[in-house]
C-alpha cells in the first residue's frame, strides 16, 4: 500500500474517532445550553432533511434549507472547525441565518413538526411568531 494512502487512511480513522468521542461527549451533557448547543448543528441537519421533502415548502425556503444542510456538510469553512468555541460558530450563524430566511416563508406548524429537538430551541431561534392584524 502506498505511503500517501496510509496516511489519508489514518487521516480520516482519526478524524472519525474524534468525531464519535465528541457524540460520546455530547450525549453526557447536562441538560442546558451547551447540550443545546451541541445538538444544534444535527437537529439542523435533520430538519433540512426533512423539509426538502416536504411539499409544504415553497422552492425558494426548500434552495435555503438545502444550502444550510449543504453548509453544515462542507469541509470548506470560513473559520476552521479546529479551533475551539469559534470553529463551528461560522455553521451555527449560516445556518440560523438560512433557517430564518426559510422560516418567514414555511409555516410553522410545518417547522415545528420538522424539527426533531427541543422546541423551544426552534422558537430561539426563528423570534416570536408575526402578529395578526385585526380583520
Amino acid at each position: 500500500m502506498p505511503r500517501f494512502l496510509l496516511v489519508v487512511l489514518m487521516g480520516v480513522g482519526a478524524l472519525v474517532t474524534s468525531w464519535g468521542l465528541l457524540v460520546l461527549l455530547a450525549r453526557r451533557l447536562p441538560p442546558g445550553v451547551l447540550k443545546d448547543l451541541a445538538g444544534f448543528l444535527p437537529a439542523c441537519l435533520t430538519l433540512a432533511r426533512r423539509l426538502r421533502r416536504d411539499p409544504r415548502v415553497p422552492r425558494r425556503a426548500r434552495i435555503a434549507v438545502v444550502v444550510a444542510g449543504l453548509w453544515v456538510a462542507s469541509p470548506i469553512d470560513l473559520v476552521p472547525e479546529f479551533l475551539p468555541v469559534i470553529g463551528p460558530l461560522d455553521d451555527v450563524v449560516a445556518v440560523a441565518l438560512l433557517l430564518r430566511y426559510a422560516a418567514r416563508r414555511v409555516p410553522r406548524e410545518v417547522l415545528f413538526e420538522a424539527w426533531p429537538a427541543d422546541p423551544r430551541m426552534l422558537e430561539r431561534l426563528l423570534g416570536p411568531p408575526p402578529a395578526r392584524l385585526p380583520g
